[in-house]
C-alpha cells in the first residue's frame, strides 16, 4: 500500500516537472559521488513513506516531496552553507509554477532545516525531512556510501583526509546523531548503532596496524 502511494505521488504532474528539473540540475555534478540526483529522490522517497507512516495529512505531501527533491540543488553553485541557495531556486522555480506564497514559504524552510547545524526542527516538516536526508546511517551500504562522500569532500575541497581521521569524525557523528520522528527511531536506531560499532571496531584496527 505504502510502496504503490510512492509511486503514485510520483506520478502527479507536479511532482513529475519538479524530479525532471531537479535531475537537469544535479546531473552535471560529475564529481559529487554522494550528492546526486539518486540522493534526491531517494530522500523524496523516504520523505513520503515517513509522511505517512505518520498519519499526516494527504493535502501537504506533496510539499514535502518538492523539498526534498530541491534540498540539495545549492550545490550547484557552492559546496558549503548552500541550503540558502537551494531555497532560493526552489522558490524561484515555484513562484515559476504560480504555487503559493504560503507553500513555497513552507518548502523553503524545510530545505533550510536540512543544514547539519540545524539542530532543533520545529515541526513535523521539518522532522521528516531531516530523518530522510540522513536516513543512510542505518544501511548495510553505509561505509561505502560514507566513502562516496569522503571522496567527494576531497575532490572538492581539494584536499587528503586520513582514514583515521575520517573514521573518529564518522563515529562522533553518528554518536551525536538522533533522529526525530517516531517511525524513523523505530525502524533505524538499532542499525545506526550497528553501524556505530563497525566503525569503532575498523578504526581499532587500523590504530593496532600502527604499533
Amino acid at each position: 500500500m505504502i510502496t504503490n502511494k510512492c509511486q503514485e505521488i510520483k506520478e502527479r504532474r507536479n511532482i513529475k516537472r519538479a524530479l525532471d528539473y531537479v535531475n537537469q540540475l544535479l546531473s552535471p555534478l560529475e564529481w559529487h559521488y554522494y550528492h546526486q540526483y539518486n540522493h534526491a529522490l531517494e530522500v523524496m522517497e523516504r520523505s513520503v513513506y515517513l509522511w505517512i507512516q505518520e498519519w499526516l495529512s494527504d493535502e501537504e505531501i506533496e510539499m514535502v516531496a518538492i523539498a526534498a527533491l530541491f534540498h540539495d540543488t545549492g550545490f550547484t553553485i557552492q559546496y558549503d552553507n548552500n541550503e540558502y541557495i537551494g531555497a532560493k531556486i526552489a522558490q524561484n522555480y515555484l513562484k515559476s509554477m504560480l504555487y503559493s506564497e504560503e507553500k513555497i514559504h513552507t518548502i523553503s524552510e524545510m530545505i533550510l532545516a536540512t543544514d547539519p547545524n540545524f539542530k532543533a526542527p520545529r515541526n513535523k516538516y521539518e522532522e521528516i525531512i531531516k530523518d530522510a536526508d540522513l536516513d543512510n546511517l542505518w544501511r548495510e551500504d553505509f561505509l561505502d556510501r560514507a566513502q562516496k562522500l569522503k571522496q567527494e569532500i576531497e575532490e572538492m575541497k581539494h584536499i587528503k583526509i586520513l582514514e583515521p581521521d575520517w573514521q573518529h569524525g564518522s563515529i562522533n557523528f553518528l554518536a551525536e546523531h538522533k533522529y526525530y520522528t517516531r517511525t524513523q527511531k523505530n525502524e533505524r536506531d538499532e542499525k545506526k548503532a550497528l553501524n556505530k560499532r563497525n566503525l569503532e571496531k575498523m578504526l581499532e584496527e587500523l590504530e593496532n596496524e600502527k604499533i
